[in-house]
């Protein structure tokens, strides 16, 4: 059964409201994010541990430990919640490997003009990050005082150095596959099972418009200054811009389908020439 023009501009209409309703609901997805802060300092100062390390929820503290300690400490309300957990006691134990095999392999991924007399400190932070969708991603960055020189994606297993100061690490770590297996199994396999575990407790909290472990700030900053910006960039700007698609689109099937010129023709135009 043939459709009218009204009806072929109904479901064209209908099926890009629905298909631009798909895109907003996937820019507004909430994932989580699960990550780890390593500071390596080879010469600490007398007191201060050689190991350091944060754990972060979407950006917020919830954990602290360092290699000279024998637990995981919790900072936070969030931390309180997943501690009676499987997961947060073998967090202990893959955060003292961590620390363990980066000490072990400073020595040899340090900078080559690097001098025994400067301080060098190594940091290092491993994420993995769950969509709303389910999928799981999972990296490494690699830096020294405070330069980021090395990334890591865990699931495709490319490096790619950022910094000078990372190439040795890149020629050292790619072409070792204890190090590289050992990087992709923290990421995507230890660090994704422990978000897991801990965002079934963590989800209320998670939702709620405000963190825990954020204090208000004293003054608005240049950052909350831009919000309304971005907020229009965001969603102002790409609404107004479905609508002229849609506007044209349905302007162009209507003229496609619009009435033929149905009025006979100059009947002498008909008469057959001799």
């Amino acid at each position: 059964m043939a459709l009218s023009a009204g009806s072929r501009a109904g479901l064209a209409l209908l099926g890009l409201v629905c298909l631009s309703s798909l895109c907003f609901c996937t820019a507004r997805g909430d994932g989580h994010s699960l990550s780890y802060n390593v500071t390596i300092t080879p010469k600490p100062r007398a007191g201060d541990s050689w190991c350091e390390i944060q754990g972060h929820v979407d950006g917020n503290v919830f954990l602290s430990y360092n290699r000279g300690g024998s637990k995981v400490q919790s900072v936070s309300p969030l931390a309180e919640m997943v501690k009676a957990t499987n997961a947060w006691g073998t967090q202990a134990e893959t955060l003292r490997d961590i620390g363990d095999l980066l000490k072990e392999q400073l020595p040899d991924v340090t900078p080559e003009n690097h001098t025994a007399r400067d301080p060098l400190t190594l940091q290092v932070t491993v994420t993995c990050q769950c969509e709303d969708s389910g999928r799981t991603s999972g990296s490494w960055q690699f830096g020294f005082n405070g330069q980021m020189c090395l990334h890591f994606d865990s699931e495709d297993g490319h490096w790619t150095v950022v910094h000078p100061a990372g190439r040795r690490m890149k020629e050292k770590w790619e072409n070792d596959r204890a190090v590289t297996s050992f990087f992709k199994r923290v990421s995507m396999g230890d660090c994704r099972a422990w978000l897991q575990d801990f965002l079934v407790h963590w989800q209320k909290m998670l939702k709620t418009t405000a963190s825990p472990t954020t204090a208000p700030p004293a003054a608005p900053s240049r950052a909350t200054a831009l919000k309304p910006i971005a907020w229009i960039i965001t969603w102002i700007l790409p609404m107004v811009l479905t609508y002229f698609i849609i506007t044209g689109i349905l302007s162009w099937v209507l003229y496609r389908n619009r009435p033929q010129d149905i009025r006979p023709r100059n009947p002498q135009s008909a008469v057959p020439s001799r």
